[in-house]
């Protein structure tokens, strides 16, 4: 796993673009990943930089920061922070048997109907989005910044 973010890191510092179009591309991604739109990120993601004319490799890499490793804990504190801001359900909105279904049709039928697990999960994961996308704008554009003038030195 670690071998494969520094692969992206230098990757993303290698790109010939802004570091300013760069950041925000990446930062953009980041949204997307964080949002509660589970299964559309990349198809956004691609659709997004084509219509903002933005580095799509910097975009898609910010979107694969929610991927099957990191999809649970991201939700999870999605849903806690929601729950924070606005109040947690009351008890266990689903059965274990039903939450055991998770990559099926009938679970995703059954978690729509019941909204008051999705608000917290959806005005959660929209603050992380907010957040982690300001965040890794500003740490992507020094990263970038740094990065290249440590190159253009003599």
């Amino acid at each position: 796993m670690r071998e494969m973010v520094v692969h992206f890191s230098k990757k993303l510092l290698a790109l010939e673009d802004t570091p300013e179009r760069i950041a925000r591309a990446f930062a953009l991604g980041v949204f997307l990943a964080f949002s509660p739109l589970i299964g559309l990120h990349i198809l956004l993601g691609i659709g997004l930089a084509f219509l903002c004319g933005l580095n799509r490799f910097a975009l898609l890499l910010g979107t694969f920061i929610n991927n099957p490793l990191t999809l649970i804990p991201i939700y999870v504190a999605g849903t806690y922070l929601g729950g924070l801001l606005i109040g947690f359900p009351p008890g266990p909105a689903l059965s274990s048997a039903e939450l055991q279904s998770f990559f099926s049709g009938h679970f995703w039928g059954q978690i729509a109907g019941h909204w008051h697990v999705l608000k917290p999960l959806v005005l959660g994961s929209f603050v992380l989005s907010v957040l982690t996308s300001a965040l890794s704008y500003f740490a992507a554009l020094t990263v970038i910044r740094q990065r290249r003038a440590h190159h253009a030195k003599p």
